[in-house]
């Protein structure tokens, strides 16, 4: 870090915006989104600001979500819609205040399928519908979470394609990790999931990436940095400190080329990803080989910052999970969209973070987005808009 910035951070905590708590458990997954999560705690960023990152590496999405609970976890690189689903009570655990700090990244998901649909020729959108509708057989696909980003991508793509993605497919929760495992056993015949795990899979010759998120939705929001209310209630000074440490993290991991390219050496080793550095490295730098001979630079990559785009907790972001829970029946009735986001999503905390680090903030806290069927989210009628797709999991929604 330059030496003005280090000079701010200690004026920052010099006086009674000292954190409350010196000394804080973040749980993670192996993923190469916690990059900025990572960064912050070993890369001198948390420091200044009195912070002392302890990272967690966890097995799953669910043992990330009840050690947030437990307190065993202080905050989390948390999937977007786990968060809102524990805030609603949906999740398995009860209904428990929660709090998005802010957003960890934008895009740099896949759906990808396996070796044995690539040699039947399902290798297209159209080949799987087919093979979905003519099929005796249900194909299997997996998700990391029932509510999370993972399941809503791969839901809200096989209904873009004409698959009912509860009726013509069977959906199963896998962690992250153990995605290329049960492709290559076939257990599965696809999955969702973060990379470095897509691109692993086409590294080692198991299948290939029919879509990205990021064609679902240009720069979606993707992972947060979340703990429960209790914890920002408790320690305002601690949330906002390990915003700036973070913010600063990801920041610095976007300024240069070099800069991606580290991160994602550090994130290759054992204590973090324990995955080859080939399968981390060219999309986290947006460069995609998809296993069919396709070769792209991606145009709307794996972003950490943008400006601070990726980092802004919009409070139509958080509310389009909520759409897609009463779309596909995990919500029987619609909750107030607006009131909820606005007790998760952490604004002021934030913005006071960010106008600390001139990082710029958005003069609105929604956003206005198209989606790849033409679908327009702008956070103005959420309840309209769950009910406006043609699939759906319920007839009177």
């Amino acid at each position: 870090m330059s030496d003005g910035l280090l000079s701010h951070s200690l004026a920052w905590v010099a006086g009674s915006d000292a954190p409350e708590k010196n000394v804080l458990n973040l749980g993670y997954m192996p993923l190469s989104d916690c990059a900025s999560v990572v960064v912050a705690a070993t890369q001198g960023f948390a420091q200044p600001y009195g912070l002392t990152l302890n990272l967690h590496r966890q097995a799953s999405w669910a043992g990330i979500n009840d050690k947030l609970l437990s307190g065993e976890l202080d905050a989390a690189h948390s999937l977007y819609g786990m968060i809102y689903a524990t805030q609603l009570g949906i999740s398995g655990a009860p209904a428990t205040p929660m709090a998005v700090l802010m957003g960890l990244n934008q895009n740099g998901q896949c759906i990808n399928l396996s070796q044995p649909l690539k040699e039947q020729g399902v290798t297209s959108a159209g080949a799987l519908k087919q093979r979905v509708h003519q099929s005796g057989t249900k194909l299997t696909f997996a998700q990391t979470f029932p509510t999370g980003t993972h399941a809503m991508w791969l839901y809200y793509w096989l209904a873009s394609q004409g698959i009912h993605p509860l009726q013509d497919v069977t959906s199963v929760v896998v962690p992250p990790p153990q995605m290329l495992a049960h492709l290559a056993a076939g257990r599965i015949d696809g999955f969702c999931v973060g990379e470095p795990w897509s691109a692993d899979a086409v590294q080692q010759g198991q299948g290939f990436t029919l879509a990205t998120s990021q064609s679902i939705w240009p720069d979606h929001p993707e992972k947060a940095l979340a703990c429960t209310r209790e914890f920002v209630e408790r320690y305002p000074n601690t949330a906002r400190t390990l915003v700036m440490a973070v913010l600063e993290a990801s920041r610095f991991i976007e300024q240069s080329r070099e800069n991606r390219s580290s991160t994602a050496q550090l994130l290759s080793g054992r204590d973090y990803l324990d995955a080859p550095l080939a399968s981390i490295q060219p999309r986290l730098l947006g460069d995609y080989h998809d296993g069919l001979g396709n070769h792209w630079h991606d145009a709307h990559p794996l972003r950490f910052h943008n400006h601070g785009a990726a980092n802004y907790p919009y409070l139509s972001d958080g509310m389009w999970f909520m759409t897609q829970f009463r779309r596909w029946g995990l919500l029987r009735e619609d909750p107030d969209y607006l009131a909820v986001a606005r007790q998760v999503q952490q604004l002021q905390l934030y913005n006071d973070a960010a106008t600390a680090l001139d990082i710029a903030v958005p003069s609105q806290p929604m956003r206005a987005s198209q989606l790849l069927d033409g679908s327009q989210w702008d956070g103005r009628d959420p309840a309209g808009y769950a009910r406006s797709f043609a699939l759906h999991a319920l007839d009177d929604l």
